[in-house]
């Protein structure tokens, strides 16, 4: 579990990280230099979930090995697929990190929501629906590593 107190915000207790995969975790399929050692880091203190529409094909080979949930979605409204996951995780212990658009509804009903931008960009209903918004995803991963950066950024 990872325990954050931001004054003037909220106190979280996180015990789920749920991450869409191209464009948060991976560029053009490929994983992005960093997440792994990061990843290793923070599933010694939190449950990881990688829920994707693995748009290259390349999820299962890029974490295999890699101490993670990983939920490959099929059909439509991938939105409400993601947020009925986070929902029944329990969205109050959940923090969610993604990009587009099927990652907006996911952000919005986790206790803490993080919108990567990288070469992909971000869907501005995403920006909109999270809470902290970070240039690339060792960004983000790192928030959690060290929760003082997360303090200063959300404290009131």
């Amino acid at each position: 579990m990872i325990a954050i107190q931001i004054p003037g915000f909220r106190s979280i207790e996180l015990q789920h990280l749920v991450m869409d995969y191209n464009g948060t975790l991976a560029i053009d399929g490929q994983l992005i230099e960093g997440v792994p050692e990061r990843l290793e880091k923070l599933s010694t203190q939190i449950q990881i979930h990688v829920i994707t529409a693995d748009t290259f094909g390349r999820v299962k080979e890029q974490l295999r090995g890699f101490p993670v949930e990983m939920v490959i979605l099929e059909g439509p409204d991938q939105a409400r697929q993601k947020y009925d996951y986070v929902a029944g995780l329990g969205a109050n212990e959940t923090v969610a990190i993604g990009n587009g658009r099927n990652d907006r509804a996911m952000l919005k009903l986790s206790l803490l929501g993080m919108v990567t931008i990288q070469r992909e960009g971000a869907a501005m209903e995403t920006i909109q629906a999270a809470d902290v918004v970070v240039c690339d995803i060792n960004d983000a991963l790192d928030l959690l590593l060290n929760p003082l950066r997360l303090v200063a950024s959300l404290r009131d």
